[in-house]
């Protein structure tokens, strides 16, 4: 019974002493935190797109906004900080007047167009057969 408990023992220890990370190479576990900003944009007027949003870092607190325009006619606004105290805190507002039309228009729609490859390969002439 002595010989089975020590080796018991023996294989947690062997377990707990076993690095996390096997290839030795420090990850995101680890603590480090890498300091980032970016930004984006898309308005695209004949399908009524638009939104952003800009984010950057410090490697403890995220900071940023997004834009979105509402269907509506409103833009909403979401400007936010995150870090690990505090969590994620957002404020929204909102730019505009909502506009309620009385009468809709037909429905945006995109007509197919045709494939056409730019390359056209030669026409299949078949082999000769010699008898």
């Amino acid at each position: 019974m002595i010989p089975k408990v020590f080796l018991v023992m023996v294989m947690v220890g062997v377990a707990l002493a076993a690095p996390e990370d096997l290839y030795g190479a420090p990850g995101p576990q680890a603590g480090y935190k890498i300091p980032y900003n970016f930004e984006y944009g898309v308005k695209d007027e004949y399908a009524g797109t638009d939104f952003s949003q800009a984010e950057e870092s410090d490697g403890n607190t995220v900071t940023g906004s997004y834009t979105v325009l509402l269907p509506d006619g409103r833009k909403q606004t979401v400007t936010y900080i995150a870090d690990d105290y505090g969590g994620y805190r957002a404020e929204v507002s909102y730019y505009g007047e909502a506009q309620y039309p009385y009468e809709y228009g037909p429905p945006i729609t995109f007509k197919p167009q045709a494939y056409k490859p730019s390359y056209q390969p030669p026409p299949y002439q078949p082999e000769p057969v010699y008898q």
